[in-house]
Protein backbone atom coordinates (compact mmCIF):
# COMPACT_ATOMS: atom_id res chain seq x y z
CA UNK A 1 0.00 0.00 0.00
CA UNK A 2 1.45 3.77 -0.72
CA UNK A 3 1.82 6.09 1.87
CA UNK A 4 -0.67 8.40 0.13
CA UNK A 5 -3.36 5.02 0.58
CA UNK A 6 -2.44 4.61 4.03
CA UNK A 7 -2.46 8.18 5.16
CA UNK A 8 -6.11 8.14 3.36
CA UNK A 9 -6.96 4.97 4.93
CA UNK A 10 -5.60 6.67 8.09
CA UNK A 11 -7.74 9.73 7.96
CA UNK A 12 -11.01 7.56 7.28
CA UNK A 13 -10.75 5.43 10.40
CA UNK A 14 -10.50 9.26 12.65
CA UNK A 15 -13.21 10.37 10.69
CA UNK A 16 -15.52 6.56 11.45
CA UNK A 17 -14.00 6.85 15.20
CA UNK A 18 -15.11 10.37 15.52
CA UNK A 19 -18.42 9.64 13.99
CA UNK A 20 -19.06 6.56 16.06
CA UNK A 21 -18.49 8.40 19.26
CA UNK A 22 -20.81 10.83 17.64
CA UNK A 23 -23.35 8.63 16.68
CA UNK A 24 -23.17 6.39 20.23
CA UNK A 25 -23.57 9.66 22.48
CA UNK A 26 -26.39 10.72 20.23
CA UNK A 27 -27.99 7.49 20.16
CA UNK A 28 -27.45 5.97 23.62
CA UNK A 29 -25.28 7.83 25.63
CA UNK A 30 -21.78 5.67 26.68
CA UNK A 31 -23.04 3.42 29.69
CA UNK A 32 -19.69 3.89 30.95
CA UNK A 33 -21.80 3.38 35.02
CA UNK A 34 -22.74 -0.38 33.64
CA UNK A 35 -20.27 -2.79 32.57
CA UNK A 36 -21.39 -6.34 31.73
CA UNK A 37 -19.91 -9.24 33.83
CA UNK A 38 -18.97 -12.04 31.78
CA UNK A 39 -20.09 -15.52 32.49
CA UNK A 40 -17.33 -17.91 32.05
CA UNK A 41 -15.99 -21.32 32.98
CA UNK A 42 -17.66 -24.01 33.69
CA UNK A 43 -21.19 -24.64 34.28
CA UNK A 44 -22.84 -23.83 37.56
CA UNK A 45 -22.97 -27.20 39.96
CA UNK A 46 -19.69 -27.89 38.82
CA UNK A 47 -18.19 -28.16 42.45
CA UNK A 48 -20.89 -30.55 43.03
CA UNK A 49 -20.39 -32.74 40.05
CA UNK A 50 -17.02 -33.28 40.83
CA UNK A 51 -17.30 -34.14 44.54
CA UNK A 52 -19.51 -36.82 42.96
CA UNK A 53 -17.98 -40.09 43.66
CA UNK A 54 -21.44 -42.56 43.19
CA UNK A 55 -20.06 -44.65 40.02
CA UNK A 56 -17.06 -45.35 42.45
CA UNK A 57 -13.41 -46.31 42.38
CA UNK A 58 -10.28 -44.77 40.91
CA UNK A 59 -10.96 -43.69 36.98
CA UNK A 60 -14.48 -43.75 37.65
CA UNK A 61 -14.37 -40.12 38.90
CA UNK A 62 -16.88 -37.24 36.83
CA UNK A 63 -15.15 -35.56 33.91
CA UNK A 64 -14.15 -32.21 34.78
CA UNK A 65 -15.78 -29.70 32.82
CA UNK A 66 -13.27 -26.76 32.30
CA UNK A 67 -10.06 -28.96 31.25
CA UNK A 68 -11.97 -32.08 29.64
CA UNK A 69 -12.48 -31.45 25.96
CA UNK A 70 -16.33 -32.54 24.31
CA UNK A 71 -14.63 -35.65 22.80
CA UNK A 72 -13.54 -36.79 26.25
CA UNK A 73 -17.02 -35.83 27.47
CA UNK A 74 -18.96 -37.62 24.59
CA UNK A 75 -16.39 -40.94 25.65
CA UNK A 76 -17.26 -40.70 29.22
CA UNK A 77 -21.09 -41.28 28.67
CA UNK A 78 -20.71 -43.48 25.79
CA UNK A 79 -18.83 -46.01 29.06
CA UNK A 80 -21.97 -45.47 30.82
CA UNK A 81 -24.89 -47.47 31.09
CA UNK A 82 -28.54 -45.87 31.18
CA UNK A 83 -28.85 -46.35 34.88
CA UNK A 84 -26.07 -44.09 35.59
CA UNK A 85 -26.75 -42.00 32.92
CA UNK A 86 -30.05 -41.08 33.79
CA UNK A 87 -28.80 -40.65 37.61
CA UNK A 88 -26.50 -37.82 36.57
CA UNK A 89 -28.89 -36.16 34.82
CA UNK A 90 -31.06 -36.28 38.23
CA UNK A 91 -28.76 -35.50 40.34
CA UNK A 92 -26.59 -32.88 38.33
CA UNK A 93 -29.07 -31.30 35.62
CA UNK A 94 -27.29 -28.08 35.44
CA UNK A 95 -24.19 -29.31 34.54
CA UNK A 96 -25.36 -32.33 32.17
CA UNK A 97 -27.54 -29.91 30.84
CA UNK A 98 -24.14 -27.70 29.70
CA UNK A 99 -22.19 -30.45 28.95
CA UNK A 100 -20.84 -29.94 25.42
CA UNK A 101 -20.44 -33.64 24.10
CA UNK A 102 -23.26 -34.80 26.06
CA UNK A 103 -25.77 -37.07 24.22
CA UNK A 104 -28.44 -34.67 22.64
CA UNK A 105 -31.34 -36.60 24.58
CA UNK A 106 -29.93 -36.28 28.05
CA UNK A 107 -29.25 -32.28 27.68
CA UNK A 108 -32.63 -31.72 26.75
CA UNK A 109 -33.60 -33.78 29.54
CA UNK A 110 -31.63 -32.17 32.09
CA UNK A 111 -31.91 -28.47 30.71
CA UNK A 112 -35.82 -29.42 31.67
CA UNK A 113 -35.24 -30.17 35.16
CA UNK A 114 -32.83 -27.19 35.68
CA UNK A 115 -35.36 -25.00 34.32
CA UNK A 116 -38.32 -26.49 36.40
CA UNK A 117 -36.36 -26.03 39.35
CA UNK A 118 -35.55 -22.47 38.35
CA UNK A 119 -39.09 -22.08 37.91
CA UNK A 120 -40.05 -23.11 41.34
CA UNK A 121 -37.36 -21.17 42.90
CA UNK A 122 -38.37 -18.03 41.59
CA UNK A 123 -42.12 -18.93 42.27
CA UNK A 124 -41.47 -19.34 45.81
CA UNK A 125 -39.83 -15.69 45.90
CA UNK A 126 -42.01 -13.69 43.77
CA UNK A 127 -45.58 -15.15 42.52
CA UNK A 128 -45.90 -12.77 40.23
CA UNK A 129 -42.60 -12.43 39.06
CA UNK A 130 -41.44 -12.03 35.22
CA UNK A 131 -38.76 -14.26 35.38
CA UNK A 132 -40.65 -17.04 36.42
CA UNK A 133 -42.83 -16.36 33.32
CA UNK A 134 -39.54 -16.72 31.25
CA UNK A 135 -38.67 -20.09 32.50
CA UNK A 136 -42.22 -21.29 32.08
CA UNK A 137 -42.24 -20.39 28.26
CA UNK A 138 -39.02 -22.56 28.11
CA UNK A 139 -40.98 -25.23 29.53
CA UNK A 140 -43.56 -25.28 27.49
CA UNK A 141 -44.03 -28.75 25.27
CA UNK A 142 -42.06 -29.39 22.14
CA UNK A 143 -38.80 -26.95 23.26
CA UNK A 144 -35.77 -28.59 22.96
CA UNK A 145 -33.31 -25.83 25.21
CA UNK A 146 -29.27 -27.50 24.42
CA UNK A 147 -27.84 -25.11 26.94
CA UNK A 148 -29.27 -23.12 29.92
CA UNK A 149 -27.04 -21.31 32.48
CA UNK A 150 -29.77 -18.46 35.13
CA UNK A 151 -26.74 -16.76 36.29
CA UNK A 152 -26.32 -12.97 35.38
CA UNK A 153 -29.02 -12.09 32.63
CA UNK A 154 -29.24 -16.16 31.61
CA UNK A 155 -27.63 -18.00 28.88
CA UNK A 156 -29.67 -20.54 26.45
CA UNK A 157 -29.49 -22.34 23.14
CA UNK A 158 -32.46 -23.54 21.85
CA UNK A 159 -32.42 -26.36 18.91
CA UNK A 160 -35.39 -25.89 16.35
CA UNK A 161 -35.79 -29.80 14.54
CA UNK A 162 -34.47 -33.51 14.88
CA UNK A 163 -30.85 -32.33 15.42
CA UNK A 164 -29.74 -36.10 16.04
CA UNK A 165 -31.17 -36.84 12.69
CA UNK A 166 -30.66 -33.28 10.96
CA UNK A 167 -27.83 -33.66 7.12
CA UNK A 168 -27.90 -29.84 7.48
CA UNK A 169 -27.51 -27.75 10.45
CA UNK A 170 -27.20 -23.82 10.96
CA UNK A 171 -25.91 -21.99 14.32
CA UNK A 172 -26.99 -18.57 14.74
CA UNK A 173 -24.59 -16.16 17.42
CA UNK A 174 -26.97 -12.75 17.92
CA UNK A 175 -25.32 -9.62 19.09
CA UNK A 176 -25.97 -6.97 21.47
CA UNK A 177 -29.13 -6.60 23.94
CA UNK A 178 -29.73 -10.58 23.81
CA UNK A 179 -30.02 -12.46 26.64
CA UNK A 180 -32.78 -15.10 28.90
CA UNK A 181 -35.20 -12.26 28.45
CA UNK A 182 -35.15 -11.27 24.69
CA UNK A 183 -33.94 -14.79 23.68
CA UNK A 184 -37.70 -14.84 21.77
CA UNK A 185 -39.61 -12.46 21.92
CA UNK A 186 -42.13 -11.37 19.59
CA UNK A 187 -42.48 -6.80 19.26
CA UNK A 188 -38.63 -7.47 17.13
CA UNK A 189 -39.26 -11.19 16.15
CA UNK A 190 -36.40 -11.78 13.55
CA UNK A 191 -34.13 -9.51 15.80
CA UNK A 192 -34.14 -12.03 18.34
CA UNK A 193 -32.40 -15.11 18.05
CA UNK A 194 -35.45 -17.55 18.38
CA UNK A 195 -37.15 -15.69 15.49
CA UNK A 196 -34.22 -15.87 13.13
CA UNK A 197 -33.61 -19.85 14.22
CA UNK A 198 -37.58 -20.44 13.45
CA UNK A 199 -37.14 -18.14 9.97
CA UNK A 200 -34.23 -19.81 8.32
CA UNK A 201 -35.05 -23.27 9.46
CA UNK A 202 -38.42 -22.56 7.66
CA UNK A 203 -36.79 -21.13 4.33
CA UNK A 204 -34.83 -24.70 4.35
CA UNK A 205 -37.45 -26.71 4.74
CA UNK A 206 -39.17 -24.49 1.73
CA UNK A 207 -36.01 -25.38 -0.28
CA UNK A 208 -34.88 -28.79 0.48
CA UNK A 209 -38.17 -30.02 2.03
CA UNK A 210 -36.42 -33.45 1.92
CA UNK A 211 -33.34 -32.91 3.43
CA UNK A 212 -33.65 -32.95 7.61
CA UNK A 213 -32.66 -29.74 9.14
CA UNK A 214 -32.23 -28.16 12.10
CA UNK A 215 -30.86 -24.68 13.32
CA UNK A 216 -29.33 -24.05 16.84
CA UNK A 217 -30.27 -20.39 18.39
CA UNK A 218 -27.04 -19.79 20.49
CA UNK A 219 -27.02 -17.12 23.69
CA UNK A 220 -23.93 -18.97 24.95
CA UNK A 221 -22.24 -15.31 25.73
CA UNK A 222 -22.83 -12.46 27.70
CA UNK A 223 -23.57 -9.62 25.18
CA UNK A 224 -23.25 -5.87 25.33
CA UNK A 225 -26.79 -3.73 26.70
CA UNK A 226 -27.17 -0.82 24.96
CA UNK A 227 -24.12 1.32 22.37
CA UNK A 228 -21.03 2.68 24.96
CA UNK A 229 -17.69 0.55 25.63
CA UNK A 230 -18.75 -2.93 26.37
CA UNK A 231 -20.18 -2.84 22.25
CA UNK A 232 -17.32 -0.71 21.12
CA UNK A 233 -14.57 -2.75 22.35
CA UNK A 234 -13.67 -6.79 22.07
CA UNK A 235 -13.73 -7.47 25.80
CA UNK A 236 -17.44 -9.79 25.81
CA UNK A 237 -16.38 -11.27 22.37
CA UNK A 238 -12.60 -12.32 23.58
CA UNK A 239 -14.75 -13.37 27.04
CA UNK A 240 -17.29 -15.44 24.43
CA UNK A 241 -15.00 -17.05 22.01
CA UNK A 242 -14.06 -19.96 24.01
CA UNK A 243 -17.64 -20.72 24.73
CA UNK A 244 -18.71 -20.24 20.91
CA UNK A 245 -15.30 -22.94 19.97
CA UNK A 246 -16.20 -25.68 22.92
CA UNK A 247 -19.69 -25.09 21.87
CA UNK A 248 -18.79 -25.97 18.00
CA UNK A 249 -16.79 -28.71 19.28
CA UNK A 250 -19.01 -30.22 21.06
CA UNK A 251 -21.81 -30.23 18.10
CA UNK A 252 -18.62 -31.86 15.85
CA UNK A 253 -18.85 -34.67 18.46
CA UNK A 254 -22.97 -35.37 18.69
CA UNK A 255 -23.60 -34.68 15.18
CA UNK A 256 -21.42 -35.87 12.78
CA UNK A 257 -22.87 -39.33 12.08
CA UNK A 258 -25.32 -37.80 10.33
CA UNK A 259 -24.53 -34.87 8.95
CA UNK A 260 -23.46 -34.17 5.18
CA UNK A 261 -21.71 -31.37 6.06
CA UNK A 262 -20.25 -29.61 9.40
CA UNK A 263 -22.69 -26.23 10.62
CA UNK A 264 -22.97 -22.83 9.05
CA UNK A 265 -22.23 -20.54 11.54
CA UNK A 266 -24.14 -17.17 11.19
CA UNK A 267 -22.79 -14.02 13.54
CA UNK A 268 -24.94 -11.17 13.44
CA UNK A 269 -23.76 -7.63 14.63
CA UNK A 270 -21.46 -7.88 17.64
CA UNK A 271 -21.80 -11.76 17.57
CA UNK A 272 -19.54 -11.50 14.46
CA UNK A 273 -16.60 -10.11 16.33
CA UNK A 274 -17.45 -13.42 18.67
CA UNK A 275 -17.23 -15.35 15.42
CA UNK A 276 -13.70 -13.43 13.96
CA UNK A 277 -12.04 -14.13 17.41
CA UNK A 278 -12.91 -18.05 17.82
CA UNK A 279 -12.62 -18.45 13.93
CA UNK A 280 -9.04 -19.51 13.84
CA UNK A 281 -10.26 -23.14 15.42
CA UNK A 282 -13.34 -23.20 12.87
CA UNK A 283 -11.54 -25.89 10.78
CA UNK A 284 -13.90 -27.61 7.90
CA UNK A 285 -14.27 -30.56 10.06
CA UNK A 286 -16.23 -27.82 12.34
CA UNK A 287 -17.64 -25.65 10.36
CA UNK A 288 -18.17 -25.18 6.82
CA UNK A 289 -19.22 -21.51 6.29
CA UNK A 290 -19.22 -18.15 8.51
CA UNK A 291 -21.54 -15.96 7.75
CA UNK A 292 -21.70 -12.48 9.59
CA UNK A 293 -24.58 -10.39 9.01
CA UNK A 294 -24.92 -6.41 9.88
CA UNK A 295 -21.32 -7.15 11.37
CA UNK A 296 -18.94 -3.94 12.58
CA UNK A 297 -16.13 -5.98 12.03
CA UNK A 298 -14.50 -8.86 12.86
CA UNK A 299 -11.51 -8.05 14.48
CA UNK A 300 -9.66 -8.78 11.05
CA UNK A 301 -8.38 -7.14 8.29
CA UNK A 302 -9.13 -9.96 5.94
CA UNK A 303 -11.03 -13.23 5.11
CA UNK A 304 -7.28 -14.55 5.24
CA UNK A 305 -6.33 -13.54 8.64
CA UNK A 306 -8.98 -15.04 10.31
CA UNK A 307 -7.09 -17.96 9.59
CA UNK A 308 -10.15 -20.65 9.16
CA UNK A 309 -10.54 -23.16 7.12
CA UNK A 310 -14.53 -21.92 6.50
CA UNK A 311 -16.23 -20.24 3.96
CA UNK A 312 -16.75 -16.36 4.71
CA UNK A 313 -19.46 -14.69 3.69
CA UNK A 314 -20.77 -11.22 4.10
CA UNK A 315 -24.49 -8.95 4.09
CA UNK A 316 -25.28 -5.96 4.74
CA UNK A 317 -28.67 -3.85 4.02
CA UNK A 318 -28.16 -0.32 3.17
CA UNK A 319 -30.01 0.99 5.71
CA UNK A 320 -28.48 -0.78 8.39
CA UNK A 321 -27.01 1.66 10.87
CA UNK A 322 -24.17 -0.47 11.33
CA UNK A 323 -22.67 1.11 7.90
CA UNK A 324 -21.95 4.15 10.07
CA UNK A 325 -20.17 2.63 12.50
CA UNK A 326 -17.82 -0.43 10.91
CA UNK A 327 -14.42 -0.29 9.27
CA UNK A 328 -11.99 0.86 11.74
CA UNK A 329 -10.19 0.24 15.14
CA UNK A 330 -8.98 3.25 17.22
CA UNK A 331 -7.45 3.43 20.35
CA UNK A 332 -9.13 -0.33 21.22
CA UNK A 333 -12.29 1.40 19.87
CA UNK A 334 -13.95 -0.83 17.07
CA UNK A 335 -13.29 -3.85 15.19
CA UNK A 336 -11.18 -3.60 12.18
CA UNK A 337 -12.39 -3.51 8.62
CA UNK A 338 -15.54 -3.99 6.73
CA UNK A 339 -16.14 -7.22 6.13
CA UNK A 340 -18.51 -6.44 3.21
CA UNK A 341 -16.11 -4.42 1.40
CA UNK A 342 -14.68 -6.02 -1.62
CA UNK A 343 -11.26 -5.32 -0.48
CA UNK A 344 -11.79 -7.88 2.56
CA UNK A 345 -12.09 -10.77 0.71
CA UNK A 346 -15.57 -12.34 1.76
CA UNK A 347 -18.06 -13.97 -0.34
CA UNK A 348 -20.79 -10.73 -0.21
CA UNK A 349 -24.31 -11.74 -0.78
CA UNK A 350 -27.34 -10.08 -1.46
CA UNK A 351 -29.79 -9.06 1.15
CA UNK A 352 -32.15 -6.83 -0.70
CA UNK A 353 -35.71 -6.07 0.44
CA UNK A 354 -34.13 -6.59 4.15
CA UNK A 355 -34.69 -3.42 6.53
CA UNK A 356 -32.47 -1.82 9.22
CA UNK A 357 -29.67 -3.93 11.22
CA UNK A 358 -32.48 -6.45 12.46
CA UNK A 359 -34.57 -7.75 9.15
CA UNK A 360 -31.93 -10.13 7.79
CA UNK A 361 -34.15 -13.08 8.37
CA UNK A 362 -37.49 -11.85 7.59
CA UNK A 363 -39.32 -13.40 4.93
CA UNK A 364 -39.25 -12.53 1.67
CA UNK A 365 -35.82 -11.08 2.23
CA UNK A 366 -32.81 -11.92 -0.47
CA UNK A 367 -30.57 -12.61 2.68
CA UNK A 368 -33.05 -15.19 4.39
CA UNK A 369 -32.94 -16.94 1.10
CA UNK A 370 -29.13 -16.93 0.65
CA UNK A 371 -28.57 -17.88 4.13
CA UNK A 372 -30.81 -21.16 3.49
CA UNK A 373 -28.90 -21.77 0.19
CA UNK A 374 -25.58 -21.17 2.07
CA UNK A 375 -26.74 -23.59 5.05
CA UNK A 376 -28.06 -26.45 2.17
CA UNK A 377 -24.94 -26.40 0.13
CA UNK A 378 -26.57 -25.07 -2.67
CA UNK A 379 -24.16 -22.37 -4.35
CA UNK A 380 -25.60 -21.55 -7.52
CA UNK A 381 -28.90 -20.34 -6.10
CA UNK A 382 -26.58 -17.59 -4.06
CA UNK A 383 -27.83 -14.22 -5.05
CA UNK A 384 -24.53 -11.84 -4.39
CA UNK A 385 -24.56 -8.40 -3.44
CA UNK A 386 -24.77 -6.06 -6.83
CA UNK A 387 -26.71 -7.89 -8.40
CA UNK A 388 -30.23 -5.85 -9.76
CA UNK A 389 -28.84 -3.91 -6.47
CA UNK A 390 -29.13 -6.23 -3.80
CA UNK A 391 -26.31 -5.12 -1.54
CA UNK A 392 -23.72 -2.58 -0.17
CA UNK A 393 -21.63 -3.01 -3.68
CA UNK A 394 -20.47 -5.22 -6.20
CA UNK A 395 -17.14 -6.84 -6.06
CA UNK A 396 -16.25 -9.93 -7.44
CA UNK A 397 -18.77 -12.99 -8.06
CA UNK A 398 -19.71 -14.24 -4.35
CA UNK A 399 -19.90 -17.42 -6.34
CA UNK A 400 -16.94 -18.36 -8.00
CA UNK A 401 -14.85 -21.86 -7.13
CA UNK A 402 -17.83 -23.06 -5.43
CA UNK A 403 -20.08 -25.86 -6.85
Amino acid sequence: MSQTLRTRHYARRLITAALTITVMAGTAGWTVAHEEQAITGPPPGTAAWLADHSLGGAGRELPDPATVSPAGIARFFDRLTEVQRKALVIRHPEVVGNLDGAPLSLRYEANARAIRAAWHKEREADPESPLAERYAALLRPGRQILAFDPRGRGQVAEVYGDLAAARRTAVIVPGSDIDLDDFDRTGDPYGAPAGMARSLRAQMAEDAPATPTAVIAWVGYTTPVGLGPDAATSRLAEAGAPRLDRFLAGLAVTTAATADAPPAVFCHSYGSVVCGLAASAMDRARVSDLVVLGSPGMRADSAESLRTGARVWAARDRTDWIRRVTGYDFLGLGHGDDPTDPSFGARVVSSESAHGHTGYFAPGTDSLRNFSRIALGDFDGVRCAGEDGGGPGTGPDCRQGLS
